[in-house]
């Protein structure tokens, strides 16, 4: 009874861009991360969002999930909420599970540490992520303390880029405050091969690269999951029976 409700609960999120796809080689999520990373400001019915109290459960139910081997993670968004995407971003890193994100269109903005949260990350070669400091509209009080706070909030992006991808922090924080690049901003824009040749994505790849990068992921996880087994039974004298796929 439990598990029909979670299985209906996974299906019926399909509204939100997702899909769950049963396979003999694993279980894959699909989770598309797309337009506008809404925060806890709502965004006009006319902007396409990804909103953060919707991601951010689906995520803790996607780990939790017994029927859920893997999660394939498309980005295609231009930014927005720095706190929002951030929170995403945590969660997605701090998974167990297998994943893979896949930057199509773009990976913008908030969407640099979004990208690189999974465990392995691909970017189409058409495909662009945009580089720059921490920005604010609307009305911001002028005084040092704002400084500060920017400083810091750029400061916690930096790091959680560097700490995920192979990109030094030097190397970020140079194309966060370049000039000549943007025409209204600073920053710069990389493209497929260019962030690969950084270090900030690992590779270059397809949505079919994608799904068999994490296949493989998932059989090398249940193939430590039926070692781990394995021994522990074999420390208390049983015999071990791997599972039939």
């Amino acid at each position: 009874m439990c598990e029909n409700a979670e299985l209906s609960s996974l299906d019926r999120n399909s509204e939100l861009g997702s899909a769950l796809t049963r396979t003999a080689g694993g279980n894959i999520y699909t989770l598309t991360i797309i337009g506008q990373i809404e925060g806890h400001q709502v965004l006009p019915d006319n902007v396409k969002t990804t909103k953060y109290e919707h991601v951010m459960p689906l995520l803790a139910q996607i780990e939790e999930s017994e029927e859920v081997d893997g999660v394939l993670l498309l980005l295609n968004t231009v930014g927005g909420d720095i706190e929002a995407g951030l929170a995403i971003a945590e969660l997605i890193s701090g998974m167990k599970k297998p994943t893979v994100s896949l930057v199509l269109g773009g990976g913008h903005s908030i969407g640099v540490p979004l990208a690189v949260a999974a465990r392995h990350c691909m970017i189409a070669p058409t495909a662009g992520m945009t580089i720059h400091p921490v920005r604010m509209s609307g009305t911001v009080v002028s005084a040092p303390a704002t400084f500060q706070y920017f400083n810091r909030i750029q400061n916690q992006i930096v790091d959680f880029v560097a700490s995920n991808s192979h990109i030094s922090k030097q190397q970020f924080t140079d194309y966060m405050m370049a000039t000549g690049e943007l025409a209204t901003d600073v920053g710069t824009v990389l493209y497929g091969k260019e962030a690969v040749s950084c270090g900030l994505i690992e590779r270059l790849g397809s949505l079919s690269d994608a799904l068999d990068c994490l296949h493989r992921m998932v059989a090398e996880q249940r193939q430590t999951a039926q070692t781990a087994q394995r021994e522990e039974i074999q420390k208390k004298g049983g015999n071990f029976q791997p599972p039939v796929l």
